[in-house]
Order: C-alpha cells, then sequence, then structure tokens
C-alpha cells in the first residue's frame, strides 16, 4: 500500500472510488482540471478544487499544488489529496502505483492509458482491458454495474439514464452552447419547472421539471456545449443530494477488486 493511486477525475464515481479506497488506507490523490464542470458536487470531493477543501462522508479532501506537498500529504493519510498539477509532471514526479480514469467522459474515447502506471484502472464506456488500461469496470446500471474486466471493452454507451419517478434524460439540463455557466441558485434548493436557474451567455437555462437541484455546475465555470450542467431530482425534498450514490458505490467497490486483485 506504499505506491499513491492516482484518481482522474473529481465527480462523483470518481470521489466514491477515492473514498473508498482511502478507507481502505490507500493513499489517494485526485487529479482534475483547475476548474471542474461537475454537477453533483454535495456528492464528490469537485468542491475542494474551488474552496481548497471538501468533505465526502467524513472524509476530507484538500487542494496541494507542489509535487512536495502532494507527496507529503498523502504520506501522512490525513485526507484525500486534490491537485490540478499539469499530469505529465504529476505523473513523473508522484510515479503512482494504480491510476484509474474516473472521468466518465461518455462521448469521449479515452487515450491509451495502460503505459502509466504498473497498474492502469478505466471506469466506464470505450475501455478495453489489455489495451487501453489493464484492467476495466463496467458502470453501466444493471446487472453488471461494478465488474471487473480483465480481458476486453466495457459495454457502449446506450440507454436512457435511470428513471427515478417517472422521469429520465428529462431531468437534465446540458449547455446549448459553450461558455461560461452563471447561476445564483445552490445544490438543494427547490424549483418549479421553467424557473431560470442559471445563464451561459444570453442563454437561459430553465429546470425542466418541479423538484429539488440535484447536479449543478459551479457558478464561472467555462462548459462546452451539451455538457450536463444541470439535474433536478423530482422526489423534492426526499432526494438523496449529498454523499455516495448506490451506482458510484458500486462502482467504487469494482475498483477496489481491481486494485486488490493486482496489489
Amino acid at each position: 500500500m506504499d505506491a499513491v493511486i492516482l484518481v482522474r477525475g473529481s465527480g462523483d464515481v470518481a470521489s466514491a472510488v477515492a473514498h473508498l479506497l482511502f478507507r481502505e488506507g490507500y493513499k489517494i490523490v485526485i487529479h482534475d482540471v483547475e476548474r471542474p464542470a461537475a454537477t453533483r458536487r454535495a456528492m464528490a470531493f469537485c468542491d475542494a478544487f474551488f474552496d481548497g477543501e471538501a468533505v465526502l462522508e467524513g472524509v476530507a479532501a484538500r487542494m496541494r499544488r507542489t509535487i512536495a506537498e502532494i507527496a507529503a500529504a498523502a504520506d501522512s493519510h490525513g485526507e484525500v489529496v486534490v491537485t490540478a498539477l499539469e499530469l505529465g509532471g504529476l505523473l513523473r514526479g508522484l510515479r503512482p502505483g494504480v491510476l484509474i480514469d474516473a472521468r466518465m467522459r461518455k462521448h469521449a474515447q479515452p487515450e491509451v492509458q495502460i503505459d502509466l502506471a504498473p497498474l492502469t484502472i478505466g471506469l466506464g464506456p470505450g475501455f478495453i482491458a489489455g489495451e487501453t488500461v489493464d484492467v476495466a469496470v463496467e458502470t453501466g446500471w444493471g446487472e453488471e454495474l461494478g465488474r471487473v474486466i480483465r480481458r476486453g471493452a466495457t459495454r457502449p454507451l446506450a440507454g436512457e439514464p435511470q428513471t427515478i419517478a417517472g422521469h429520465a434524460r428529462d431531468r437534465y439540463v446540458y449547455a446549448p452552447a459553450a461558455g461560461v455557466f452563471r447561476t445564483v441558485l445552490a445544490i438543494g434548493e427547490m424549483v418549479t419547472a421553467g424557473r431560470e436557474v442559471a445563464r451561459i451567455g444570453d442563454e437561459i437555462l430553465r429546470a425542466p421539471i418541479d423538484g429539488t437541484l440535484r447536479g449543478l455546475t459551479r457558478d464561472g465555470v467555462a462548459v462546452g456545449v451539451r455538457a450536463k450542467v444541470i439535474e433536478v431530482d423530482p422526489r423534492g425534498a426526499a432526494a438523496p443530494i449529498r454523499g455516495i450514490g448506490e451506482r458510484p458505490g458500486r462502482i467504487a467497490r469494482g475498483a477496489l477488486e481491481a486494485v486488490r486483485g493486482r496489489s
């Protein structure tokens, strides 16, 4: 367990993976861009990139800005470390024993990462175990969610999001154009269908249904066209908007199995 595990991404899936592995005694560093566009920020460590610190189910993540700071903090095992350092320099300086790509970029073909660490793990569509990464983990809903794949590809992206109270993809709002996402609302606020939630330039983004804001990209973050920026949960006050969700938790257990299988 001496080597660092580097987790790419700071959304709810990446954070669930980092959280579980940290709880299991591993040294964890999360890498992402300086201003991540994740939406389910109350279920993730994402806000540490903005505020310097974030807490998820009793585990604190803190921003560190130099290799020396990152290594010292990881060795102390008092926190999950987050950093936006350039990836190449981070890999050279840190030499992680495991790299986990948990960015969940559904529409982007993952690059080959199999040579970036002694063990590389890819989460989600597009990864091929034995070619682009050493091991992959299935992330689509169903019986195979969290399954470790040691040879071959994960399932391609398909189907609709999980249905909640009769709503599936209509729970989400996607950026109609690239630009800076602006909002004065917060995760957990109740909204009604049609209410203005955010703006990107002159484009107004409205709540698609009644419910609670479960996902909301951070104000001031640059987003790309068609990026998911808003999620409304129709369960209202009963919506699980904080902590680790069922799907990220199952994926995290798959990632832990993959790590243990090669350690």
